[in-house]
């Protein structure tokens, strides 16, 4: 009996844990980020395309994640829509690519890093397409 009131009380005392605010998840930051660098790679190389339908699937996949991982739909849907969140991770994804060599012109970086994520099969090349 003693030992059920404490067990009982324990539970009790014991915090729920709670989910990370979803803009701190990382597996969903790093794959949201990844489209982000996929987008930018498109955006500026013209013999590189995005590959949408299966970006759409990757982004269902996510979300479907994010709702298993106990995330309301409204969270979600207010995280992707949120104009805040698109210019952090576009922010984040112009840094990564600058760190690889790309910037804002340099149409030739784009294309380059964009032809090696694609050949090495990352989250962000799977989402892209040469033309060449």
């Amino acid at each position: 009996m003693l030992r059920t009131l404490i067990l009982s009380l324990t539970l009790a005392a014991t915090p729920v844990l709670a989910l990370v605010p979803i803009s701190e998840n990382p597996e969903i930051r790093e794959k949201l980020l990844q489209g982000f660098i996929g987008d930018a790679i498109a955006d500026n190389c013209p013999t590189i395309e995005a590959r949408k339908l299966k970006a759409l699937g990757e982004l269902n996949k996510l979300r479907d994640f994010a709702l298993a991982q106990g995330y309301e739909a409204s969270v979600v849907r207010d995280f992707v829509r949120s104009k805040e969140e698109k210019a952090r991770f576009k922010a984040e994804a112009a840094e990564w690519l600058k760190a690889k060599g790309a910037e804002p012109g340099n149409t030739a970086a784009y294309c380059k890093i964009g032809e090696e994520e694609i050949a090495k099969g990352t989250p962000a090349g799977s989402l892209l397409r040469s033309t060449k």
